[in-house]
């Protein structure tokens, strides 16, 4: 299937030597460790001045607002300006933080202003990440768009690990206030490079403007019409749902079974880690030819892992552990890539809700379904219901003619 590109404002150089793009990586880098340093610091402050469930409460609480609003902002993707939007709600996540900061500078925490604090930046989510969705395939070109996503996914993972650490040591010492106020730092970098150096390089497509209910039913339409866009959307919504409950209920089920400890559970995730950081770097070093069959013959092999996590000693599921993180981190930046290619322009803000309603919406129930049978049966039964349900997923798209013939090189 032949890629198009969308119209050409100004050539964009070689990839490796794209400083833009790469400093746009680093950027985005930043924010993915303040958002981590906030994330501990809401949660620990949570659980000093709540009941555990009530602090589970806040921590999710953005989750039910983004899903309620998240076609809305891809909707606004399709037809505005991305970089507006990545502005005007990368501000108003600033404000939020300030006002946090000045709130319990002035009073201690308290659980309504952590709630207000979870809500806002779910909303915020809810239209900043579709519009953010489409950056990259306003950067770079299209055969361009997997080494990408390989140094911007293992530049996220490394942000993120670094803010993780930052932030229990910052929140011990400055408390919520300090750990406000660093994230918001980072927005306001953030928030600067976006108005001064981040330009796109080609035009997308845009939707017409109309109502929202009709923009969403429109991107519904387009989904019926459109088989390879459909095959994506749900290969993507569904990458998360067998993986998720496997490594984030089922790792620690079986630590607590076999006696193995705590510290097993922190070695598998380690190794998870380590292993999507890796995958993601081989695309870059190591690239097929076909990248969405890549994409989908890798998930197969996460689907026999995780069976196998249900199974075997200690260094079994350690392993397991490992090829399940080299083939989600290998996955991801092929399939995201091939997404943001394929699809149209004016429907990729939509597309893209869709991908992340998928894992805000069914995720909750997959996890419940995981600990349901679990309980039921032996405690292999789920990992090899979940892991072969992945299998079987990507048998449409393995034995689908256009993936098959699929290249974003030409």
């Amino acid at each position: 299937m032949a890629v198009t590109e969308p119209t050409l404002i100004t050539e964009p150089p070689v990839f490796r030597w794209d400083v833009r793009v790469h400093a746009w990586i680093a950027v985005k880098a930043l924010s993915d460790a303040g958002d981590a340093l906030w994330t501990i610091a809401l949660a620990w402050t949570a659980v000093q001045i709540a009941s555990p469930a009530v602090a589970g409460l806040i921590v999710a609480a953005g989750t039910v607002p983004r899903a309620i609003v998240l076609l809305w902002g891809g909707v606004i993707a399709d037809r505005a300006d991305p970089r507006r939007i990545m502005l005007l709600f990368n501000v108003l996540r600033i404000g939020v933080l300030i006002g946090v900061a000045l709130w319990v500078l002035a009073a201690p925490p308290s659980v309504t202003v952590l709630l207000v604090a979870a809500v806002a930046f779910g909303v915020c989510d809810a239209f900043y990440e579709p519009s953010a969705g489409t950056i990259a395939r306003q950067l770079v070109r299209a055969s361009d768009l997997p080494s990408y996503g390989a140094v911007a996914q293992t530049a996220s993972r490394l942000g993120t690990m670094a803010g993780s650490a930052a932030g229990g040591v910052l929140v011990a010492y400055l408390g919520l206030s300090g750990s406000a106020s660093a994230n918001a730092l980072t927005f306001v970098v953030v928030v600067a490079f976006i108005a001064i150096w981040l330009r796109p390089r080609f035009v997308l497509a845009r939707a017409p403007k109309e109502s929202a209910l009709r923009g969403i039913g429109r991107g519904f339409a387009h989904l019926r019409e459109e088989p390879t866009t459909r095959t994506l959307v749900i290969a993507l919504s569904g990458l998360n749902l067998a993986v998720g409950p496997a490594v984030g209920i089922g790792l620690a089920l079986r630590a607590h079974d076999e006696g193995w400890g705590a510290q097993a559970v922190g070695l598998f995730e380690a190794l998870l880690g380590l292993g999507a950081a890796l995958g993601a770097v081989c695309v870059a070093r190591w690239r097929p030819r076909h990248e969405a069959m890549g994409g989908f013959r890798a998930l197969v092999v996460q689907g026999a892992a995780i069976v196998a996590l249900g199974v075997g000693p200690i260094w079994t599921v350690a392993a397991s552990a490992f090829v399940i993180g080299c083939t989600a981190g290998f996955a991801s930046v092929l399939l995201s890539a091939t997404f943001s290619a394929t699809v149209d322009t004016a429907y990729l803000g939509r597309m893209g809700s869709l991908t992340r309603l998928g894992d805000d919406c069914l995720m909750p129930l997959a996890m419940a379904a995981f600990g349901a049978l679990a309980t039921a049966t032996a405690l292999w039964v789920p990992f090899a219901i979940f892991g072969g349900a992945m299998m079987a997923l990507m048998v449409l798209p393995l034995r689908n003619p256009m993936f098959r013939a699929m290249a974003l090189r030409t």
